[in-house]
């Protein structure tokens, strides 16, 4: 089976217009999310998804610096976006993750395919009952699942969202919840906000630029250092409804 992980980037971030692009410890935020997920074991292929529109002709850009490949789709539909990529990549097996995870860890990757791969369900993620910290999300989900979301999802948050359909109808398709191994739930490492990118930034410029680094070693940083974490903790998720 073919699996090929997709990074959705865009540049048009209503809370930090931009932040794919924004520099951690040298490097962009997209690249530290491509170098990172480049080095799951068990992703055969690895795709940039972004918008068609001229506003992000720089992820294409940066995209090609890195050697990803790239596929541009409707801005507004990333499940169609998501679609489109899965096709051009000839993907078996979807991971989804976001560009705005600069931490996110090859070996959480490893672990959700490997769940996935095992149980064979439609849809496996460490996010179904959150217990990693908010940053480290993966989703792996067949095509067939995918191409039935595609047709079905009518809501537009369904749509902007990629996966919401496939989650919220547990009696059409088989969920995997992915648990981890500490109640770490409560600590953000995506970047949504300045704050978000405040911590991410200290915590690369603490544990070193080369994107080696696992989430254990972020996890005893923060145990370490706390007042880290207090850094983005009044920050507040967007609800799916809000786009």
């Amino acid at each position: 089976m073919r699996v090929v992980a997709i990074i959705q980037a865009r540049m048009n971030s209503s809370r930090l217009p931009g932040k794919v692009l924004a520099d951690v410890g040298g490097r962009t935020m997209l690249a530290r999310a491509v170098r990172r997920a480049s080095r799951a074991r068990l992703v055969d292929h690895l795709v940039v998804a972004t918008g068609r529109g001229e506003a992000d002709d720089p992820v294409d850009r940066e995209a090609g610096r890195l050697g990803a490949a790239c596929v541009r789709g409707c801005e507004e539909d990333v499940l169609d976006r998501f679609r489109q990529a899965a096709h051009v990549a000839r993907a078996d097996v979807v991971v989804r993750i976001t560009a705005d995870c600069p931490l996110i860890d090859p070996g959480v990757i490893d672990q959700v395919i490997k769940a996935f791969l095992e149980s064979r369900p439609d849809y496996a993620s460490n996010t179904l009952h959150r217990s990693w910290p908010r940053g480290l999300d993966t989703e792996v989900f067949s095509t067939a699942a995918l191409e039935e979301a595609w047709r079905r999802a009518t809501e537009a948050y369904e749509r902007v969202h990629v996966t919401p359909y496939l989650y919220r109808h547990p009696e059409r398709f088989r969920l995997l919840p992915v648990a981890g191994p500490h109640q770490l739930s409560h600590w953000r490492w995506t970047v949504d906000c300045p704050d978000d990118l405040e911590l991410v930034r200290r915590i690369y410029l603490l544990l070193g630029r080369d994107d080696l680094f696992s989430w254990h070693d972020v996890r005893r940083l923060l145990m370490q250092l706390p007042e880290l974490a207090e850094l983005n903790r009044h920050v507040r998720q967007k609800a799916l409804v809000e786009g």
